[in-house]
């Protein structure tokens, strides 16, 4: 029976579909030292990841008998993917499966930031009894999302999954991707079927001049920085949920204490997972820990997906 190690482990429905297709799949997690040694010593075939799990060439190198690395989502920086496929393995991931998770994920950001939750849920267990009407008062300004135009950095699955929501929100779109042109974006109306929107993509700085959120979908480098927050309208947000770096933080910290960005949603971080404290502790930022594709029906999703790829790659 062929052997499968899920690294980092894998959804349940994933793991049934392999073992029916003949596969023995093993979940225990074998530390990135050990990793080629129990490889090689295990005979296993495959080897599934997430982010945790590095499979770079010298672990390549050292695993002869190895024909499938597969990554449970989306960005696979951790692995070296070239190197791989030249070796002849075969390079898996499931970039559809946690596309909806990520783009509800930026929704919460936006909610939490106009409305002030990310302040508010620190402040008032240590206020809220004392300090209510003062709370009250610093929370009225609020504003909502419906009109205001969303900025998309990036319009790939995530980004048009986020188009969808602000769509279904009553949103402006405004896109940008230099391999896209245009997009129908799907709107699934309960109880009233599917409507395609038309999406065409524009040049970045004028994504940048429209948007009142924006929000980044890229799979890595340095987009945004004190250069591109200057052309944003002043007061505009900022939500990272793509990789860390892609807004550079220190241009970002000194943005949002000049009131130039209003606030700003993070899940991705420079230093993950140790990201500075001056971000951490920031009244003007919400903050997830890379939870972007953190949801049971996404993991289901990815898990399915994997096995799928992982069946053919190996029939």
């Amino acid at each position: 029976m062929k052997k499968i190690l899920a690294n980092d482990g894998i959804d349940a429905k994933g793991k049934q579909l392999l073992e029916a297709a003949g596969f023995e799949v093993i979940t225990t997690k074998v530390e990135q030292a050990a990793l080629a040694d129990a490889i090689n010593a295990e005979g296993y075939v495959a080897l599934t990841v997430r982010s945790a799990t590095q499979v770079r060439a010298a672990l390549i190198d050292a695993c002869p008998g190895l024909k499938v690395i597969a990554r449970g989502g989306v960005g696979m920086d951790n692995i070296d993917v070239d190197y791989a496929k030249s070796k002849g393995l075969a390079v898996i991931n499931t970039p559809a499966a946690s596309s909806h998770s990520v783009a509800e994920l930026v929704f919460a950001h936006l909610f939490t930031g106009v409305r002030f939750l990310h302040d508010a849920n620190r402040r008032m267990p240590a206020e809220g009894d004392t300090a209510f009407a003062t709370l009250k008062k610093n929370y009225a300004g609020g504003s909502e999302l419906r009109g205001k135009t969303i900025g998309i950095i990036g319009f790939g699955r995530i980004g048009q999954a986020v188009a969808s929501i602000a769509l279904g929100l009553g949103m402006k779109v405004a896109a940008h991707d230099p391999y896209l042109t245009a997009a129908d974006v799907a709107v699934t109306i309960e109880g009233a079927g599917e409507i395609k929107v038309n999406i065409v993509t524009t040049a970045m700085q004028d994504v940048l001049a429209a948007a009142d959120f924006l929000t980044l979908h890229v799979p890595g480098g340095q987009m945004i920085g004190a250069a591109e927050m200057a052309i944003m309208k002043k007061g505009a947000a900022i939500v990272n949920a793509a990789r860390g770096g892609v807004v550079n933080e220190d241009d970002l910290l000194a943005a949002l204490n000049s009131g130039q960005i209003g606030f700003a949603g993070l899940d991705v971080f420079n230093n993950e997972p140790t990201p500075r404290k001056d971000i951490l502790t920031h009244p003007k930022i919400s903050l997830t820990p890379h939870i972007g594709a953190s949801t049971d029906e996404a993991q289901e999703r990815i898990g399915i997906e994997l096995a799928e790829h992982i069946i053919a790659a190996l029939a």
